[in-house]
Formats: structure tokens, C-alpha cells, sequence
């Protein structure tokens, strides 16, 4: 149990649901609630990252992309702990219990009805589980071309937020598009992290990621711009947000602006890429970068909450008042 446990790599768990959350607080706060949508919702997330982390390891493994040369914790299948076939075999497991936990979830988003709204995220669920597959396994994965950069971005960044917002509102707000791409962007900045630590091993064993691709340096300035980028995503959604929602838009609402408080990581983190002479010595921002990720959409869902129940408030009192 623990060898399985460290295969399915629990620190990049926090990160994958970082979507979801925000996705379904955004919509919540609409007055909304439906808490299976959350809870299938995220663990259709989970389960879906585990997939990938399993995958990962078995791609890799097989392949000897992970060998004495990578940097970071041994996988499974590279220390002999699980066999490759064990291995696959939890790879169907963890596909059918994701396909599962993804039905139930569409069942309970759309009912019997809007049938063509859960035809389409039965599809997209499907594309999601073999994408999760393709990253690393087999001859044309996708992680060995550069691709995988737009898989994260997609997946866990536009699909997780703006998928499970839609299951709630039937719609999609145009504004949501803002989180949901920086949340993409930092997912992928975590990617990209890992692939400039891995530079030097990924090149000799022919996995042409992007940074292998642009080299070390231009990877650099686009990490700059991924988290960077991110970042200010993030603070003109918070502005938009307060000055669209808010009745009383000359009034600053400071609780939408506390995620800023996980800026301050971000910033030591992009100083400390800056000034990183060796990438073996990038292995633990991966984990800091994560866990900002994680913070900024639990810190930003949490303020949607309040930000929309103390309006509420406000309304019943007045309502009260003019009663009295």
C-alpha cells in the first residue's frame, strides 16, 4: 500500500482539483449549491491525476526514460517496488472507477435531461482518460512531442473550471475564462518545472518536451510568463468580478483581494528561477508552486462565498427594515 501510494504521487493531487474548487465556488455563489456536483466533480479530478501518475510511471518506466540520470523521487516501476504489469493493471482499475465517478457526476448535473450536454462531457470525460494514458505510454505519446504542456492547460485549467461551472449554471460565464486560464497556466508552470529539472536526462532519452526543445534559458523566460501571466489573470478577475458583481461598485470589497497574500511565494519562486544556475536544484518549487496554485483557488473560492453571503445579508436586513 505504501509503494501504491507513492506512485500515485500525492503531492500533485492539491494541484489538479485547484479547477474544480474555484469552478464550483464561482457557481455556488450564484445561489446554486449542489454539493454532488462537487463531490463527484472532484473525485472524477483525483482519480483522473491518479490515472496520469500512474501512466506516467508505466511510460516512463518501460521505456527507461526514468533511469539513474532522473532527478527527484525514485517511480515504482523505475526502483522495482511494482512490476509493469501490476502496474497496468491499476492503470484499467483507476480508467474504470474514473469513468465511473465521471458518469455518475454527469447524471447528477443534467438529470435525464439536456441530453446532448452529457453526451458531450460523456466524450470529453472518454478524451480525458485517454489523454491521461497517451502522455507518456506508447510510441506516439503525446508528452514525447512537446504536447503535453496544452493537455495540462486544457484539462486542468479551462475543462476543470469551466466544465464543472457549466454543469452548475448551465452556461458559461465569460468571466470565469480568466481563473480558469490562470489556473492552466500555473498548472502548466508546474509541468514546466519538472521538465527543466529533467532536461538533461529527458534529452538523452529522446523526450522532446518543450523545454528540451527551446533549452534551458528560453524555458526560463517562458516560466516567466506563465506564472507571471497567471498572476495578473488572477488580480483582473478579482477587479472585474467586484466592479461587474457589486451594486455598489465605489466601494473596494477587500475580501475578493486576500489571494494576494499567495503572491508573495510566487514571487520568492520566480526569483529563485531566476537565479538557478543548476535545474537538478529546482526539484522543490514544484511542490511551492503547487501548493501557491492550490492556495490562491481556495483563498478566491472561499471570498466568492462570503463576498456573495454577506450581499445576501445585506439584502434580507433591508428587506426587514422596509417592513418594519
Amino acid at each position: 500500500m505504501k509503494h501504491w501510494i507513492e506512485a500515485a504521487r500525492v503531492r500533485t493531487l492539491p494541484l489538479s482539483v485547484s479547477g474544480i474548487i474555484l469552478g464550483c465556488f464561482y457557481a455556488m455563489s450564484q445561489a446554486r449549491p449542489n454539493w454532488k456536483i462537487f463531490t463527484f466533480a472532484i473525485t472524477t479530478t483525483l482519480l483522473l491525476q491518479i490515472l496520469s501518475n500512474f501512466a506516467n510511471d508505466y511510460g516512463d518506466g518501460i521505456k527507461g526514460t526514468d533511469n539513474q540520470d532522473r532527478v527527484g523521487p525514485k517511480r515504482a516501476i523505475q526502483s522495482g517496488v511494482i512490476s509493469p504489469a501490476a502496474m497496468k493493471r491499476a492503470m484499467l482499475i483507476t480508467s474504470i472507477l474514473t469513468m465511473i465517478s465521471a458518469v455518475t457526476l454527469i447524471y447528477f448535473a443534467f438529470k435525464k435531461t439536456n441530453f446532448v450536454f452529457s453526451l458531450f462531457f460523456l466524450t470529453l470525460g472518454a478524451l480525458a482518460v485517454a489523454s491521461a494514458i497517451r502522455y507518456t505510454v506508447g510510441n506516439t505519446a503525446y508528452g514525447y512531442r512537446g504536447y503535453g504542456d496544452v493537455f495540462v492547460f486544457v484539462f486542468f485549467g479551462l475543462v476543470s473550471t469551466l466544465g464543472v461551472s457549466f454543469m452548475y449554471l448551465k452556461e458559461i460565464d465569460p468571466l470565469l475564462i480568466l481563473p480558469a486560464a490562470a489556473i492552466g497556466m500555473l498548472s502548466v508552470g508546474v509541468l514546466n518545472l519538472n521538465n527543466m529539472r529533467d532536461e538533461a536526462s529527458d534529452r538523452k532519452v529522446g523526450k522532446n518536451t518543450i523545454v528540451v526543445k527551446i533549452g534551458g534559458a528560453k524555458a526560463k523566460v517562458y516560466h516567466y510568463f506563465l506564472v507571471g501571466g497567471a498572476m495578473v489573470l488572477m488580480l483582473l478577475f478579482a477587479f472585474l468580478f467586484d466592479w461587474y458583481k457589486d451594486s455598489y461598485p465605489e466601494q473596494i470589497n477587500f475580501d475578493m483581494y486576500l489571494f494576494l497574500v499567495a503572491y508573495i511565494p510566487l514571487v520568492k519562486h520566480l526569483r529563485t528561477v531566476y537565479n538557478n544556475k543548476e535545474p537538478r536544484l529546482l526539484d522543490p518549487e514544484l511542490k511551492k508552486l503547487a501548493i501557491s496554485t492550490f492556495l490562491i483557488s481556495l483563498i478566491i473560492s472561499l471570498s466568492l462565498i462570503y463576498f456573495f453571503t454577506d450581499i445576501i445579508v445585506q439584502i434580507v436586513n433591508a428587506t426587514i427594515n422596509h417592513f418594519n
